[in-house]
């Protein structure tokens, strides 16, 4: 496959944020962005600990001589794909966000760019620190005599969520295209590519071809028990505690877990086609949470199934013509729901310290109509004189152009200017004023 996209530098580097990366380096047919919500989740959960200062996770799905533009301090740019979901399930699981690790289990096996049609990318030699990750290779052409392995990578990839008690039917969403036509000069193959699509294109284009089934990764998990990865999140905090004070704890713990059986933890509100199914919390020590029957270690895999079946219906609602709405709406409202979850893990990441914003005041973002004139809702900084830009459509732009300010202009803290680009990327999964919302409750300020 072949790629073009225009990436927007993170944190430290907010001068670079409107560059286009077309002027770094040529390319013919774009399609990084094919799995958009993977590649999101990803970048956020990377930028939370960057040692190797990779600009952003999407420069691991092309080819080496285009990922060293994104990664110069990476050697093994074959590896670079591996290095990045490595980073971002090491982060995420520091940070107790199964959501996170799965994403960054979902992309270390996303197809990577090669330059042609049929010509499969080369396998890292490396072995990544986390063994979810280490078990997984990546997804290869499928126009290529290599996609015979697709179909294991797929089953792997449920196997490594089961493990960390995520849902194990995601690893569908892994999948690549249709195989293109060997000697196609323009690349393309069966492909799509839009940074906009939250999604992700070949979701909401029904481009995916499934490599498994349910039922075959139904049986592919059943042996494997949750909690080894999922459980250690927070062992390391708890290794220095003494025996009497983790006794304690465990005591406060049970008692709150009791106190808080039979309690729908889903707040998400939106109702297209049917309101998101409860989120119980059971009270049970092994696997508390549940969602129509289904029953999960942690409560971001819960969240993340009960948004996924409220889209299903809501889907299912617009295709029959029973509801006065599209697929896309549904789609719309299935990122609001996982940024409601999303913006709980930032503001928890948020409430270790507090933020400094520097000279500034408030980089809140506000959704309202009639600003600069139009008739439509658009998004615009609420505090005009140390922000100030004009309103957009697009959420993407005003909250990046508040991060960017923040460190340039503020001299906010690094801490801060990385919680902002986090809350631009979790605002981004949202639209209208959820995305403002999301943005907004990351930062701790409001419109």
């Amino acid at each position: 496959m072949k790629y073009q996209v225009t990436v927007v530098a993170l944190a430290g580097l907010a001068a670079a944020r409107e560059l286009p990366y077309s002027r770094m380096v040529k390319r013919e047919v774009p399609q990084e962005h094919s799995h958009e919500a993977i590649l999101r989740v990803t970048q956020t959960n990377l930028q939370l600990n960057n040692p190797l200062k990779i600009q952003d996770a999407v420069f691991s799905l092309l080819g080496n001589a285009a990922a060293a533009k994104g990664a110069p301090n990476v050697a093994n740019l074959d590896c670079l794909q591996q290095i990045v979901a490595d980073q971002a399930f090491t982060n995420a699981k520091a940070a107790g966000d199964v959501d996170g690790q799965a994403n960054a289990i979902m992309f270390r096996a996303l197809e990577r760019n090669t330059g042609s049609v049929g010509l499969a990318s080369v396998l890292c030699n490396e072995t990544a620190t986390n063994p979810e990750i280490a078990a997984i290779t990546q997804h290869q052409d499928p126009a290529s005599a290599e996609a015979s392995g697709n179909k294991q990578i797929a089953l792997d990839v449920a196997k490594q969520l089961a493990s960390i008690g995520a849902d194990p039917t995601l690893a569908i969403q892994t999948g690549t295209f249709a195989p293109g036509q060997k000697g196609d000069t323009t690349g393309k193959g069966n492909s799509c590519d839009d940074a906009n699509d939250a999604v992700g294109c070949i979701i909401s284009q029904n481009l995916l071809v499934a490599d498994v089934t349910k039922d075959e990764i139904a049986t592919a998990v059943a042996g494997v028990s949750a909690g080894a990865g999922a459980a250690s999140s927070n062992s390391t905090a708890n290794v220095a505690a003494s025996n009497n004070a983790g006794a304690s704890s465990s005591c406060t713990k049970r008692r709150a877990r009791r106190q808080a059986k039979g309690n729908n933890v889903q707040t998400f509100t939106g109702a297209l086609g049917g309101a998101a199914p409860a989120v119980i919390d059971s009270g049970d020590s092994k696997r508390p949470f549940s969602v129509n029957g289904d029953n999960f270690v942690n409560q971001g895999a819960a969240l993340q199934r009960s948004c996924a079946v409220q889209h299903n219906a809501c889907a299912n609602a617009a295709n029959s013509g029973s509801g006065n709405f599209s697929v896309s709406d549904c789609g719309a409202q299935e990122d609001a729901c996982n940024a409601a979850a999303s913006a709980k893990k930032l503001r928890k990441l948020r409430a270790r310290a507090t933020l400094d914003f520097g000279s500034c005041s408030n980089p809140a973002v506000e959704f309202a109509a009639g600003l600069d004139g139009r008739k439509e809702n658009s998004f615009a900084p609420v505090d005009s004189a140390d922000f100030n830009h004009g309103s957009a459509l697009n959420i993407k732009v005003i909250s990046d152009f508040i991060c960017g300010q923040l460190q340039s202009k503020c001299k906010a803290s690094a801490d801060t200017v990385s919680t902002c680009d986090q809350a631009s990327t979790a605002a981004q999964a949202a639209t209208g004023q959820a995305a403002a919302d999301a943005f907004n409750s990351a930062l701790g300020v409001s419109a």
